[in-house]
């Protein structure tokens, strides 16, 4: 058998070039900020380089590469170019690096959401383009791992190549990933994102393998005496402010565009009789994952690793609804955007647990999330917290859904709350206007800042005309919005406020770093579980000599304005 010709070199390298030029350049984009398009980079992929160098060794035992194998690496090539996809994209729009097993869990629910936010042919359109663009890019792929393997099969010893392959892998071993920076050259290898989610993987299946286990509790051991008044006990709601990040702060144009709505609801406070006091911290997640704060601060306990949230789920820790429930308070959890049906929820201890079909809204949908803000508070207040019945103190805790991604359509305030929990809740005309706004992916901004204009009148109208007495009115964001809205290298902080007729309690929370006024200071207290411990010493009655001098907590006549406005 005659042994393949050498090939001309020009030839040979411009069609070698080109195929090598079109697969590294697949493997080695960067996201183009902010959105969700890509970068091409002039960077080498050190993987492309060990798969030629695999390649020539294949041809050389083998002769040629068959239909069969070339499919195959052809789908696993693209396979690659999704994780790549994933990965420089990932921490763009969400803020933090992609989890393929928890991210996958909830792809469907944020498809449907999505799907409800646009029109169904839009979304028809964009499943076909995704479709075509899978297949074309298989078939090119194939097309040059195919003039790849050709270009290789040559008897010939090449010792050139080997020797450029050898350089390569030196150069790039000089610079290990994860010790010194590899984007000089070559761009960020792969190989370290599949072994994380590897390891992510295993925790999951082989939880005992990774030595994961839950931190300590709080000691849940006090009586909440200091929650109770002359009035008896305060009434004690907790909002999970959705997305409500501290880049609402901390960006100048974002806090600019929020300082007068931020400005009526503290004016509000003031007139209902209350004051408020703020801090910030860390919360477990970003852009996402609501259920790790809702976790962490309802148990105390660090839930940054998402297996360690099962494992808590699982457990029988103590939790501040059972910590409440202990002391005669009725527990309810209020969650508008719980759609399916949530066994593990029973973990929390909740007396009763509404979700979007229990809380009983019969007004017209908004979008997926269908339950306005306002309206489900209102539902909430109507069923448990009008004090116009004897009843016994309450503790309720409601995950809002208003400033969920993407952001729209926003319902229209309304101010007869009463109207609220019928089934006119909403005239035709107010969700024909807010259904129409149109929703821009790649401009998430302007209706993320509506949305918190929105939650901020809600939450003054509600203080000034509803709120219940004795009243302590917790709220903390639940994590950053995505990171295109937040901004590249935002922290993971959110707000927390504490709204209180009761000076002494806003005092002990001054003395655990919380600051009077809206705005939280710059240094976070630390993790969101933190927050847990704070809270409880400030439910406690105070020791002697912590009550004098509580007349300071006051917010001067001039309100406090956010940084940058």
């Amino acid at each position: 058998m005659a042994e393949p010709a050498r090939p001309a070199l020009a030839p040979w390298l411009l069609r070698f070039g080109l195929a090598f030029a079109l697969l590294n350049a697949l493997l080695t984009f960067e996201n183009r900020w902010p959105g969700f398009g890509v970068l091409a980079m002039p960077r080498l992929s050190f993987e492309l380089c060990l798969a030629v160098v695999a390649l020539m060794g294949w041809v050389a035992w083998r002769g040629r590469l068959s239909r069969r194998a070339a499919t195959a690496l052809a789908l696993g090539f693209v396979a690659l170019v999704a994780v790549r996809y994933a990965d420089v994209t990932a921490p763009a729009v969400l803020g933090r690096p992609v989890n393929v097993y928890w991210d996958g869990r909830h792809a469907a629910e944020l498809a449907r959401a999505a799907a409800q936010a646009v029109p169904a042919w839009q979304v028809a359109a964009a499943l076909s383009a995704l479709l075509l663009g899978a297949l074309l890019l298989t078939g090119i792929a194939r097309a040059a791992i195919v003039a790849l393997a050709q270009c290789l099969v040559w008897t010939r010893p090449r010792p050139w190549l080997l020797a450029g392959a050898a350089a390569f892998t030196l150069s790039f071993a000089a610079y290990v990933p994860g010790q010194r920076d590899t984007r000089w050259f070559f761009s960020l290898p792969l190989a370290p994102t599949l072994w994380h989610q590897a390891q992510l993987l295993s925790r999951l299946w082989w939880p005992g393998a990774s030595g994961s286990a839950l931190g300590a509790s709080p000691a849940f051991g006090g009586d909440l005496s200091g929650l109770v008044g002359p009035h008896g006990p305060a009434d004690v709601l907790l909002v999970f402010a959705e997305s409500y990040g501290a880049s609402s702060f901390d960006q100048p144009a974002q806090a600019a565009a929020l300082a007068a709505p931020r400005e009526a609801l503290l004016a509000a406070i003031h007139a209902s009789g209350r004051h408020v006091v703020s801090a910030r911290v860390a919360a477990p997640t970003f852009g996402g994952a609501s259920w790790l704060s809702h976790a962490s601060l309802l148990a105390g306990v660090n839930t940054a690793n998402p297996a360690d949230h099962d494992l808590l789920l699982a457990s029988h820790r103590p939790t501040l609804v059972r910590h409440f429930a202990r002391h005669g308070y009725r527990t309810v959890g209020w969650m508008p955007g719980l759609k399916r049906p949530w066994p593990e929820g029973a973990f929390y201890g909740f007396d009763r647990l509404a979700d979007d079909a229990g809380i009983g809204y019969h007004g017209p949908d908004f979008g997926y999330w269908r339950i306005p803000d306002q309206a489900a508070l209102a539902l909430l207040q109507a069923q448990e917290l009008d004090r116009a019945v004897q009843r016994s103190p309450r503790f309720a805790v409601f995950a809002t859904t208003s400033t969920h991604a993407p952001f729209q359509p926003i319902a229209p305030f309304v101010a007869d709350w009463g109207r609220l929990t019928r089934p006119d809740a909403y005239t035709p005309a107010e969700v024909a206007a807010a259904l129409a706004a149109p929703l821009s992916v790649m401009q998430p901004l302007p209706p993320y800042l509506d949305g918190l204009r929105y939650q901020f009148t809600w939450l003054a109208d509600y203080l000034r005309q509803l709120a219940p007495r004795p009243l302590v009115m917790v709220i903390v964001g639940d994590h950053q919005a995505p990171a295109l809205v937040s901004g590249p290298s935002a922290s993971w902080d959110v707000p927390v406020h504490v709204v209180s007729d009761d000076p002494a309690l806003l005092q002990r929370l001054l003395g655990s770093g919380f600051v009077p006024g809206l705005a939280p200071p710059t240094q976070a207290l630390g993790p969101m579980h933190l927050l847990t411990r704070a809270l409880l010493k400030a439910f406690d009655a105070p020791g002697a000599g912590e009550t004098p001098g509580v007349e300071h907590v006051a917010v001067p006549d001039a309100p406090h304005s956010a940084p940058g406005s």
